[in-house]
């Protein structure tokens, strides 16, 4: 697959790799929180490049609102058992899990991968609550590639959102109760935008 992709002046020919895992929590409401940290892999735009060519992006449709409706985005779910598409997940998996291993107490199992086209790809307000998210407190990393968009992310029951513009290698770990008591979007926008991958890190039965 092809994609026209404006890599970053700061990543230009930097060697793929991971910095530090020092992120930078912000408490939410309910339990809730989320942990920002910028620019975590270097190079990033290399891998961009490797995952937009290597993956099996596929297309799929779901029923909305009483009817079948194209998924605004490509996606590939890697579960616990398959090969990843690239040794750097692998190990941005595993520093994730090391990280998080006294709060999270199990390791990040999965890797579901959206790879947003241009402007009018996008995800609809939801929580990842479909298994275990739904009734216990969990967490879900996202590693951001390529051009970056707007996360959004607001209290269930409405209340003000909060925005992070993420690519570029960029991480952000939604944890505690934020899959039940917030939603996140991506929201579509206007203005001339390239392409990003969504990389979301899992713990086993977190959909």
């Amino acid at each position: 697959m092809t994609v026209a992709f404006q890599a970053s002046l700061l990543d230009v020919d930097e060697p793929c790799g991971l910095g530090p895992l020092t992120p930078a929590r912000t408490a939410l409401s309910h339990g809730a929180w989320i942990d920002v940290l910028p620019g975590w892999l270097r190079g990033a735009d290399a891998l961009f490049d490797r995952l937009v060519a290597a993956v099996p992006w596929k297309a799929e449709r779901r029923v909305m609102y009483d009817r079948v409706v194209d998924v605004p985005r490509l996606l590939k779910f890697y579960d616990e058992r398959d090969p990843l598409p690239d040794r750097v997940l692998g190990d941005a998996r595993s520093a994730l899990s090391a990280h998080y291993a006294g709060e999270l107490g199990e390791p990040f199992v999965t890797a579901g991968l959206c790879l947003y086209r241009d402007g009018r790809d996008s995800v609809a307000w939801h929580g990842d609550d479909l298994g275990r998210g739904g009734r216990e407190d969990t967490m879900v990393a996202i590693l951001s590639l390529g051009t970056p968009r707007s996360l959004l992310l607001r209290p269930r029951g409405g209340g003000p959102s909060v925005r992070r513009d993420l690519g570029h290698g960029d991480l952000i770990v939604m944890g505690g109760s934020c899959q039940r008591t917030w939603e996140h979007a991506v929201p579509k926008t206007a203005r001339p935008c390239g392409p990003r991958v969504s990389v979301q890190f899992r713990p086993r039965g977190v959909r």
